[in-house]
């Protein structure tokens, strides 16, 4: 027994990496190798619970999570997106690339309501890719990588649940953390946006037939409502009207409201879809949470944050030498973990490292959080390619082909981002945040 305690910590990280390649759930598998540890270390087994009391259910601002799930998934069942596409081709549908471009504005604009990558390409994403494949007007492979690359804004752009998780294990404050992601956001739209524009001229890809600006006042109106979802939660933090989790709950009783009486298209049986859909969603985030706390505590008794620590200061490393090794290790993650198990689990281990290297704290998530959305996008993983594939039946390799444009130019902004910190912390200072 003596020498299961003495290697406690190598059996979990072993029985962590089985199980998980097993085919175990990441949530799951964290659980289990972290009572495995506490029981192959002698500690008191309650610790597991007393982790995930603490942790996540005593946490007011992991509350925030489910009910922004919950208002996406309104917002994709009541149908708000068909307002959004009209509304944003009316806009930029005659610029070239039109529908490529809309699909990009359009993504900025669902990014203001959901939170989510995934819900922005399984909502309006789905929609704008097949208009764009429709009759061949696009080719498929570009049509799904535009997509997939814009729905990486909604992370980025508040609200943002991968800021919230972010937010709950830095103790950095969640309004600071949106506010920062809102120029990041605003600059990968317009990077994108020319991107797209030069490369329909060289390629040739169709321009939109122009919507007469006589009938514009009329299709804002009909979108405005959805529209005000992002001001009201900007507005609303912004000014300290509410917290950036009472603000996921106004977001997700606005969308209902938008949904039932506004637009009357969600009746009672799409409610309970809903309801089931965001149940199911915010269980297994539950779980990769519960298992990412019990871990974490395992990790923290083990001392492997002051180790990492020791190791970063040995190399003598300056804070952006440090930010651009972060880079590196996190895009080269990005190819095979998912975000929440890179977030909970491996950020935890480098703050006190940036930390004590002056690095601001909300300027490290924002950048990490948008180099965590670039692998969504980066094979193999790539978990965007595949739910468009599922969606709209694109082959991933197709895809392949075209989303390296797309990567050189997120790559690209990230390190702008990195080198030049006042684009993320402008705003939070000028809201009083920082």
């Amino acid at each position: 027994m003596e020498f299961f305690a003495d290697n406690a910590l190598l059996l979990m990280i072993g029985l962590l990496v089985m199980t998980t390649v097993a085919g175990l759930p990441m949530g799951l598998a964290m659980i289990v190798s972290s009572v495995f540890y506490l029981l192959m270390a002698g500690r008191d087994i309650g610790l597991a619970a007393e982790n995930v009391l603490n942790g996540v259910f005593g946490n007011f601002v992991a509350l925030a999570v489910p009910l922004f799930i919950f208002a996406a998934n309104i917002m994709n069942a009541g149908k708000v997106s068909d307002r959004l596409l009209t509304f944003a081709l009316a806009l930029v549908g005659r610029v070239p690339g039109g529908l490529a471009q809309v699909n990009i504005l359009t993504s900025l604009i669902f990014s203001g309501m959901s939170g989510s990558a995934i819900s922005d390409a399984a909502g309006v994403g789905k929609v704008i890719t097949d208009m764009m494949t429709k009759d061949g007007r696009y080719p498929r492979g570009f049509a799904g990588a535009i997509t997939a690359t814009s729905a990486v804004i909604g992370p980025i752009f508040p609200p943002s649940i991968p800021m919230v998780f972010y937010a709950l294990i830095s103790s950095t404050s969640v309004g600071a953390l949106f506010l920062g992601g809102v120029v990041p956001a605003l600059l990968l739209v317009v990077v994108l946006g020319v991107s797209v524009m030069i490369m329909a001229k060289v390629r040739g890809f169709p321009v939109e037939a122009a919507i007469p600006w006589r009938t514009f006042p009329l299709v804002f109106l009909r979108a405005a409502p959805a529209l005000m979802m992002p001001a009201i939660l900007l507005g609303g933090i912004y000014t300290g009207v509410f917290t950036p989790t009472e603000a996921a709950a106004v977001s997700a009783f606005y969308a209902l409201l938008l949904s039932v009486f506004a637009y009357r298209v969600l009746g009672l049986r799409e409610f309970l879809d809903v309801v089931r859909a965001t149940v199911r969603t915010t269980a297994v985030v539950t779980i990769v949470l519960c298992g990412a706390f019990i871990f974490n505590y395992v990790v923290t008794v083990e001392r492997v944050p002051a180790s990492v620590f020791a190791f970063f200061d040995s190399m003598d490393l300056s804070a952006i030498q440090l930010l651009i090794l972060l880079n590196l290790l996190y895009l080269a993650m990005g190819c095979f973990l998912d975000v929440s198990t890179i977030m909970l689990v491996v950020t935890p281990l480098f703050l006190p490292s940036a930390a004590a290297l002056g690095i601001d704290l909300t300027h490290l998530g924002v950048v990490l959080v948008f180099n965590m959305m670039i692998g969504l996008i980066t094979p193999p993983y790539g978990i965007l390619l595949f739910i468009i594939k599922a969606l709209n039946g694109i082959p991933v390799s197709e895809m392949i082909r075209e989303v390296w444009v797309f990567l050189a130019i997120l790559i690209a902004l990230l390190m702008v981002l990195t080198f030049v910190p006042e684009l993320v912390l402008w705003l939070p200072r000028a809201a009083g945040m920082l």
